[in-house]
């Protein structure tokens, strides 16, 4: 059962018959039994199957038939005990970087009382805590709260939902920026932005946006507000100067980006005549 330095753990499982191999030095060393078939059915294998992993591992000097029964010889043990050794410690080692939460806060979306089963879900990019256990997360409240405030959540089963939300991007050209109805147009992108954020990229883009809307507008760090954003489910709406599009769209280009969509601003088309 030949063991490269670099595969050793649960990765030497993925070489073809090392399970079998295995398991059959186990069964030899710890039943010494006096056929395969009984090695066969503890092993699920075909008598064939059992025989033909026995030659392997006899050619390997790794087993043998002494005094009638079937054995592992003393390399063979060794083998055995540094494979499992070596397995142990790699499970036990992703074990430790695995954070199981039993329990969590979130807000609660409706006044929960103690004991009650409730759904979780990300709203607004924020856990919230819902009546009911039909979610595809769900818990029991530990105290209760009333709506809007936090809730300790605990027996937690299932995982939270998140879809990537959709970063759309807005370009303004000069002939926009200069076009006087600008601020309504702009006025009608904020009031259609529900649970999501605004941001502006580029001097004249976020001139104008400040001047159409009181609404908070995010104008540092935007493609990782962005990016933050999208993972917890918040979509962000862009607004950005023609001439800062390349370098916003660039800042999206590492792997996984958030999903992108980049239209022309709504409400445009040719001005009436007076």
């Amino acid at each position: 059962m030949p063991r490269s330095p670099d595969s050793v753990g649960l990765p030497a499982l993925r070489r073809s018959g090392a399970v079998t191999e295995l398991q059959f030095l186990y069964e030899c060393l710890t039943q010494e039994p006096t056929q395969l078939r009984p090695i066969a059915e503890r092993m699920g294998l075909t008598v064939q199957a059992a025989s033909h992993s026995y030659r392997q591992l006899s050619r390997a000097g790794l087993v043998e038939v002494r005094d009638g029964h079937y054995r592992p010889t003393v390399r063979g043990i060794e083998q055995l005990h540094a494979a499992l050794d070596h397995l142990a410690e790699d499970v036990a080692s992703r074990l430790d970087r695995l954070h199981v939460i039993r329990a969590t806060r979130a807000v609660a979306g409706e006044r929960l009382r103690t004991g009650e089963r409730v759904s979780l879900e990300l709203r607004d990019g924020i856990l919230t805590a819902r009546r009911g256990g039909s979610g595809a997360s769900r818990g029991t409240v530990a105290a209760g709260a009333r709506a809007g405030a936090l809730v300790e959540i605990g027996d937690l089963e299932g995982i939270v939902p998140i879809v990537p939300a959709t970063v759309s991007v807005y370009p303004l050209g000069p002939e926009e920026i200069a076009d006087p109805r600008l601020p309504d147009r702009l006025r009608a992108l904020a009031r259609g932005i529900n649970g999501g954020q605004l941001a502006a990229v580029g001097l004249e883009a976020v001139h104008a946006v400040r001047s159409a809307t009181p609404r908070p507008i995010v104008r540092f760090a935007v493609a990782e507000s962005c990016r933050a954003a999208s993972r917890v489910g918040v979509p962000t709406t862009v607004v950005v100067a023609r001439d800062a599009l390349p370098q916003l769209l660039a800042a999206f280009s590492e792997p996984e980006p958030p999903p992108l969509q980049v239209t022309p601003l709504p409400g445009g088309g040719r001005r009436r005549a007076p």
